[in-house]
């Protein structure tokens, strides 16, 4: 689990450093100012979590249990809330109104929470 966990932190940190140079360069003609720093937000809270699961992985103290269920959490809210910041910040491209799934993003900060909650709790009870 631990190779999946880093592996995942990894391809999701390489994303946001792609996700933030084409909403840098690709996408500043395209979009207004307010767009693109909501695009930029996603981008932060990706490679944010990114780090997050490369520490996961990384941790030795933890029961594989935990680190599972943490993962999980972490990788669907980051699905979750910067997939559809990103849908949202790009919806005047587009021809769908992504503001029709735009309680995904809360829902995936829920879960962001959740994973840091659990997180901090099992490092709480494992750590001497």
């Amino acid at each position: 689990m631990n190779k999946t966990i880093c592996l995942t932190g990894i391809a999701l940190g390489a994303t946001a450093v792609i996700l933030g140079a084409f909403g840098a360069h690709g996408l500043a003609k395209l979009l207004d100012v307010d767009a693109i720093q909501t695009f930029e937000t996603g981008v932060k809270y990706q490679m944010y979590h990114a780090l997050l699961l490369l520490v996961l992985g990384s941790m030795k103290q933890l029961p594989e249990a935990s680190k599972k269920m943490i993962f999980y959490f972490v990788l669907i809210g980051i699905c979750c809330f910067s997939f559809s910041i990103y849908l949202l910040a790009t919806n005047s491209l587009t021809d769908f109104d992504f503001r029709t799934i735009g309680l995904v993003t809360p829902l995936g900060g829920t879960l962001l929470i959740i994973g840091w909650s659990i997180f901090g709790y099992r490092v709480y009870k494992h750590f001497d």
